[in-house]
């Protein structure tokens, strides 16, 4: 099986690749190494001779048309996922995360009809929840740009699926977190918190930090987008794909200094990640589980020792 992971750099992207390679020797990453978006080719240092790397985004068709052309599995990894940034820059995330993907499907539909499709989505495309459980029927009412763009690309691959016949699945992740994740605030908390932690730094949680979060070890979650890809009772819908472990945000920090070390703070929210935060969610893979009886095998806990494992504990020269 030929593969070809767009976004192959990224946390999720880097992952996948070598849950990929684990099967397959004909793997294909294709990814622009933006720094701005902080993915880097030193995600894929091990790993690099055994796979075919094309630098290059879903910006330029003509990249776009050449990497689709032969592939059977298409995974479509790359975003710009920051919700700040989107807020900052509308346009360009617009660019990314609307235009890009209508860039390749279209290139599939014309090159590679064939292929089965699978888009990386996100659990902030409905908003904050109403009621106590949130699952695909929920309503969609975005807080950011980029939750609303995501939103929208979710449609063009059903659409793409109704219209065109294309063997398209969208998952919708909460919260990933493990090895390779992105250091810096502005990419996710979870992650972002590991990083400090592992530098010895504090941990600061805004407000009470009593929020409840779903959150998916990566390895869970590079296992269900494998599965959906060979599993054609997926096809033309969307599926959250999310643990069933509910804690809260102050629970996560408490559970990720343990883990790496540090301490953690409360401090006041800030006014502009108030106004875009989702407040509490505990989301169901109900759906999802009842077809394929997928669950993850991690909990919390495993994960971030697995992350230990892999990565170290405290980096060089933190406190």
């Amino acid at each position: 099986m030929k593969v070809l992971i767009i976004g192959g750099a990224g946390f999720l992207g880097a992952n996948l690749v070598r849950r990929c390679l684990a099967e397959h020797d004909d793997v294909t990453v294709l990814d622009s190494l933006d720094p701005a978006l902080k993915a880097t080719a030193e995600n894929l240092r091990e790993v690099w001779g055994r796979i075919r790397f094309v630098r290059g985004d879903m910006a330029n068709g003509t990249t776009i048309a050449d990497a689709v052309q032969g592939q059977h599995v298409i995974f479509q990894c790359a975003a710009q996922t920051s919700h700040p940034l989107s807020q900052q820059d509308p346009v360009h995330d617009a660019e990314v995360n609307c235009i890009g993907n209508l860039k390749v499907l279209d290139a599939v539909r014309q090159l590679n009809p064939g292929a089965t499709i699978v888009y990386t989505s996100s659990s902030t495309v409905v908003g904050r929840a109403v009621g106590e459980t949130v699952d695909e029927s929920h309503g969609e009412q975005p807080l950011d740009i980029y939750s609303a763009n995501k939103g929208a690309a979710e449609k063009y691959y059903r659409i793409f699926n109704r219209v065109h016949g294309l063997k398209t699945v969208v998952l919708r992740f909460a919260n990933l977190f493990g090895p390779y994740g992105k250091g810096y605030p502005e990419f996710g908390f979870v992650n972002y918190f590991i990083s400090l932690a592992r530098e010895g730094k504090p941990l600061t949680v805004f407000g009470d930090g009593e929020q409840t979060r779903n959150l998916l070890f990566v390895e869970d979650a590079v296992d269900v987008l494998y599965r959906a890809a060979r599993d054609e009772r997926l096809l033309g819908e969307v599926y959250f794909a999310a643990s069933e472990q509910h804690l809260t945000v102050f629970e996560i920090a408490e559970g990720i200094a343990a883990t790496f070390g540090g301490g953690v703070r409360r401090v006041p929210w800030p006014d502009d990640r108030k106004r875009i935060d989702v407040d509490s969610v505990k989301i169901s893979s109900e759906k999802l589980r009842g077809i394929t009886g997928w669950a993850p095998r991690f909990s919390f806990a495993e994960g971030l020792e697995r992350t230990r494992e892999i990565l170290g504990g405290v980096t060089k020269g933190a406190a």
